[in-house]
């Protein structure tokens, strides 16, 4: 058993051929969407972040409203850029956010992907200093996320409150019970993949490798998983570990499918330079179900992990995408095993 869920970049774009036109269509129709992913089987809806563009980015009220209207489906990010938040107000949000969703948040975080502008956390008033990098900075903001979300009580109570307080320094609240075990990662190399079994966070292997070793994207992303898992294990960790993988896979049940998406049977993996380094991408799996199966069976990263993300076209509706979710679910899961 799998558990499946849809990760949407959160696209929106004024042009006539778009279902989102607006923010204010990309927000409403997310919610929408995991409501209609819930009623037909799906187990989660993501949500991608991205800043100064047009497309999702402020995840927490998104979240907060897509809980409010479903009551099974996870809902979570895919990912949070760290570098450009304030971890103890992220804290409050995620919190608050948690409890609205009846403790069904999966939260991914990372370092972030290359970015709309030249150094955007400045912008947001967050500056690594001298002799420090951004990845850094992005891993002291996750540090002290944890840590307060995890109950760690450090500030010093006023002796003459306007409210009574507990006894004894002061923690972030609200507190979610359980949130910190729902804390995953983005990795975009093996040994990143190392560094987060080590934190106690789960595994999200991001839609790209920024490395190449010349063997398929998803040979290596299994190589990045079986090295998480093994790490941790050597770090004691006595829960049981998360692994997501992200996919593009369109089953092509009829003309309209067809249309879309039927000259992507023919994707291959990719190899380009994303910020000066070699990087991976996977392929798009689109074909009739019968060879779906068939390809799928062979990709040893979707094997090893307990999590599919479902990559959508976000700006074909919502109608459209629960159609693509509904059909994964109906045509191509259970041949696999993970129905």
């Amino acid at each position: 058993m799998k558990k499946i869920g849809f990760l949407s970049f959160g696209h929106w774009n004024p042009s006539p051929q778009s279902q989102a036109r607006t923010a204010s269509d990309v927000l409403l129709q997310s919610i929408d969407l995991a409501v209609a992913a819930e009623e037909v089987g799906a187990d989660g809806a993501y949500f991608r972040v991205h800043h100064f563009a047009r497309q999702l980015a402020s995840p927490f009220p998104l979240l907060a409203a897509a809980g409010a209207r479903t009551s099974r489906i996870e809902l979570g990010t895919g990912v949070i850029d760290m570098r450009y938040e304030n971890p103890l107000y992220m804290a409050e949000d995620a919190g608050a956010a948690d409890l609205i969703a009846g403790g069904r948040l999966q939260l991914g975080i990372s370092r972030g992907s290359p970015e709309q502008v030249v150094e955007g956390y400045k912008y947001f008033g967050y500056d690594p200093g001298e002799g420090n990098d951004h990845a850094s900075m992005a891993r002291e903001h996750t540090r002290v996320f944890l840590d307060v979300i995890d109950g760690r009580r450090f500030a010093e109570p006023n002796p003459r409150p306007m409210f009574p307080n507990p006894p004894g320094l002061l923690g972030i609240e609200p507190q979610s019970p359980g949130l910190r075990e729902r804390i995953w990662w983005g990795a975009g190399t093996r040994q990143t993949a190392v560094w987060t079994a080590e934190q106690g966070m789960n595994l999200m292997s991001s839609t790209l490798l920024t490395e190449d070793t010349g063997v398929s994207f998803h040979q290596l992303q299994a190589e990045q998983i079986h090295m998480f898992q093994d790490a941790w294990r050597d770090a004691g960790h006595e829960r049981e570990p998360r692994v997501s993988v992200s996919r593009s896979i369109f089953p092509i049940v009829n003309a309209t499918d067809r249309a879309y998406f039927g000259a992507e049977s023919r994707s291959e993996d990719q190899v380009g330079i994303i910020d000066g380094g070699t990087a991976r991408f996977g392929k798009t799996y689109a074909g009739e179900p019968d060879q779906l199966v068939k390809d799928l069976a062979e990709d040893e990263a979707i094997a090893a992990a307990d999590t599919l993300l479902l990559t959508i076209p976000n700006q074909l509706g919502v109608d459209y995408n629960a159609h693509l979710l509904d059909s994964v679910l109906r045509y191509v899961a259970p041949e696999l095993g993970w129905r």
